[in-house]
Parts: structure tokens; C-alpha cells; sequence
């Protein structure tokens, strides 16, 4: 038998109550309740109270309460955005790939005084005669290394050309201080024409300039995670056929109150295989999961970076790190606590060191959270409404949303002598 805790006495509750028998309450208020009738009445009413506002208690639906502190940062009317990151130093920078929508816009911008600019320049970020493997076709994921250098990965996908153009795909480091491009290396050996390349995270602790990981959750069947040497661009993909990587295949989501069934391709949600992905706060382990799963995965990064480990050797490293939300982008903070975009909940979540959860955000807008980033003490999170794009259809309604919200709640006082 469920226990309800004590719920607080509605007003209009106890109004209703006093009406109902017959009383005529000069003031209701909490705590204040005036009458006059006689005390037989007064002690019925309080039976009926004690009977009925404990069922309005229990129909109560807590989960639909609002939580948390939201701030909009910026509105898009279009395309749709994804990717996010702030730089220590305050500049922010959004992706909006081309991949669902082949659309004629930058596909790289930064917020530079209320305006949204191509960034690092027009040529790099928009159409242009620059050869694909010169500019940014379809940037999707992005992160900063802990050097403060901006990331991205170009899944290099246009919506309605089928495969991926030599050259398009590819892993792409930008300097700040500069806005110059520093690294650039296309994805040839780790590509397949299916190829989701959907985000990605760079660790400096191991190769002779660091590591990149990236989560190719697949358009089709395929879905890996891909290594890449930053030093010298040897690439590789991993554990395609592991269980941590692939989709659930009896997986049920509930999406604006419709449930659903993952049906491989078919599926009228996104989905796909591994898609979240993120370091720990000092880069030795990799937590990463597949779009359509509710499990969490971690693995050892001195493994993951070592060329010589097969899949059979990886696997046997990778850990299970038990339930979580149905998520898309999740993110690291400094003491170790892993964000969770959660669609379904129209929900920011936490998980701390120790794997329990809290709720740090919970709003309507938040229609699929998509790309997050944690800055000091600030969560950035990108609501693309990918959900309600769909093959036959699309529902979205724009603008779409960049917001933040406090990685810690208002501080609360207590004004009363102790």
C-alpha cells in the first residue's frame, strides 16, 4: 500500500468544504478560517476535511509542477539548433546542421552583441565555393578540451543527397584566440555512407595531442563509437556490435503524451545507437549511451585511446553504470556530476558521482532538449524540437530555444531569530 506524505491545506479546498455544509466563512485563508455556526457544524466540517483533502492530496501530479530557474539566452526562428558551447571566457557558439534540413544559413555561429555571426568566417560556415573538406558542411556536436579550444564534430550529411561526400565528414579544431582553424582531419577509414556522426568529446591526457571520441549514432544500422589520433588523423571505429552501442530493441518512449515503439527504421521518434557522450572531469573514463536506450556506459579512456585494443579487450573494460532517462546530448561538471537532457520529462536531470539523481530543471518549454554544455555554474542547453520533425511531417513551431538554468538552486534563508 502506497504512503502519501502530508500535503499542505488548500484554501479553496477548505471553502469548498464549509459550503458544502452549510457555513458561510467570513475570511479563508491558510491558518485563518472565521465561521459562524455551532460547533456541531465546525466538527463536521472538520471530518470532511479529514477525509477529503487527503484524496486531493494523492491526485495531485507533482511531476507537471515547473522546477528550477530558466533563462532564455536566445530565440531562433531558423534552422533549428544543436550543438553548444561556452568558452571560459563568455563567447557562445551554436551549431545548426544540415542534416534533417539542408538549409542555406551558417551551420557555425557565435552570439557576438545580440547579433548571430558566421563563425570562424562566411566562407567557412555558409555555402560557399570552398571545396567540402575546406568549410563546415553539417556541424552537429561540439565541446571545448581543457586548453578552452573550440571542437566540432561535421557529420558532413545534407538532407535530401544521399551519403556523405568525400571530404564533408570530418573532426575540426578552432582556436579563439585566433578564429583560425588549427586541425582538421576527414573521416575516411571510420565513415560508412550511413554515418550519423552526432557528437563528440576531446581528451588531452592521452596521445601526443590528445584524442577525440565520437558518436556515430547512425542513420542506418551501424552505429560506433570512432577514435581519432589528433596528432596524426589515424581514425578507427569500436565495439559497433556491443550492446552498449546499439539501440534497444523492445525500447517504448512516450513523447508530447504519445507513446511509441522503436521499429528500427521505421521509428516515428528520433533514434538511433550510441549518441550521448561525455568525459569524466579528469578525462579517464568515457560515459557515453545510444539515443534510444535508458542505460549509461562508461569505459576506461587510456583503453579506448590505445590502438592496439580490439573490441574483445574493450568490452571486457566497459561498465555498466545502470538506469538513467532516455537522453540525447548529457554533460560533465567540475565535481564529476553528469547533466541529463531528458525529452520525455521536458526535464534537465543530474547525475551525481554516487549515480543518484535530481531534477535541476523542469519546464514545458523544454520540447527535446538537445545540445548541453556546462559552464561554471551555468547549464546551456539547446531545444531544437527534433522530436517533432518527422519524415511526413513537421510540428515544430519556432522560435527555438537557447536557455541556461543555475547548476545549483536559489540559496535559502531563514530571516527568524534561531
Amino acid at each position: 500500500m502506497a504512503c502519501v506524505p502530508d500535503a499542505p491545506i488548500r484554501p479553496d479546498a477548505v471553502a469548498r468544504v464549509f459550503f458544502s455544509i452549510g457555513l458561510k466563512p467570513v475570511s479563508v485563508k491558510s491558518g485563518d478560517v472565521v465561521v459562524r455556526k455551532s460547533a456541531s457544524l465546525l466538527l463536521t466540517a472538520g471530518l470532511l476535511l479529514g477525509s477529503v483533502l487527503p484524496a486531493m492530496a494523492e491526485t495531485e501530479d507533482r511531476s507537471a509542477i515547473p522546477l528550477g530557474s530558466l533563462d532564455e539566452v536566445a530565440a531562433f526562428t531558423g534552422p533549428g539548433p544543436s550543438g553548444i558551447v561556452v568558452t571560459p571566457s563568455g563567447r557562445v557558439f551554436v551549431g545548426f546542421p544540415r542534416h534533417a534540413i539542408n538549409h542555406s544559413g551558417m551551420t557555425l555561429g557565435e552570439l557576438v552583441k545580440g547579433k548571430l555571426v558566421p563563425y570562424p568566417d562566411a566562407d567557412t560556415s555558409q555555402p560557399s565555393s570552398r571545396s567540402d573538406a575546406q568549410k563546415l558542411i553539417s556541424v552537429h556536436g561540439m565541446t571545448t578540451d581543457t586548453q578552452g579550444r573550440l571542437w566540432v564534430i561535421d557529420d558532413g550529411k545534407r538532407a535530401g543527397i544521399d551519403g556523405i561526400v568525400a571530404g564533408a565528414a570530418k573532426v575540426v579544431g578552432i582556436d579563439p584566440q585566433t578564429n583560425k582553424v588549427f586541425a582538421s582531419w576527414v573521416l575516411k577509414d571510420a565513415l560508412r555512407q550511413d554515418s550519423h556522426m552526432n557528437d563528440l568529446r576531446v581528451d588531452l591526457t592521452h596521445g601526443a595531442k590528445g584524442t577525440a571520441y565520437v558518436a556515430d549514432s547512425s542513420f542506418g544500422e551501424d552505429p560506433a563509437l570512432v577514435v581519432v589520433d589528433l596528432a596524426t588523423g589515424k581514425q578507427r571505429r569500436v565495439l559497433s556490435k556491443d550492446p552498449s552501442v546499439v539501440p534497444q530493441k523492445d525500447f517504448v518512449t512516450q513523447l508530447d503524451g504519445v507513446p511509441m515503439r522503436y521499429q528500427g527504421k521505421a521509428s516515428a521518434f528520433p533514434h538511433g545507437g550510441v549518441d550521448s557522450i561525455t568525459l569524466s572531469a579528469d578525462s579517464s573514463r568515457l560515459y557515453y549511451s545510444p539515443l534510444t536506450s535508458r542505460h549509461l556506459w562508461s569505459i576506461p579512456t587510456a583503453a579506448l585511446a590505445d590502438f592496439s585494443n580490439d573490441d574483445r579487450k574493450l568490452a571486457a573494460q566497459i561498465r555498466d553504470e545502470g538506469e538513467k532517462v532516455m537522453t540525447d546530448g548529457i554533460a560533465t561538471d567540475a565535481q564529476d556530476r553528469i547533466y541529463l537532457t531528458d525529452a520525455e520529462h521536458h526535464q534537465i536531470l543530474r547525475r551525481w558521482p554516487d549515480g543518484h539523481l535530481d531534477v535541476v530543471l523542469r519546464d514545458p518549454r523544454l520540447v527535446w532538449p538537445d545540445g548541453i554544455f556546462v559552464a561554471g555554474n551555468q547549464v546551456y542547453v539547446t531545444l531544437g524540437q527534433w522530436d517533432r520533425l518527422g519524415q511526413h511531417a513537421d510540428t515544430r513551431k519556432p522560435p527555438y530555444l537557447l536557455i541556461r538554468t543555475p547548476t545549483d538552486g536559489t540559496p535559502i534563508f531563514d530571516a527568524q531569530p534561531q
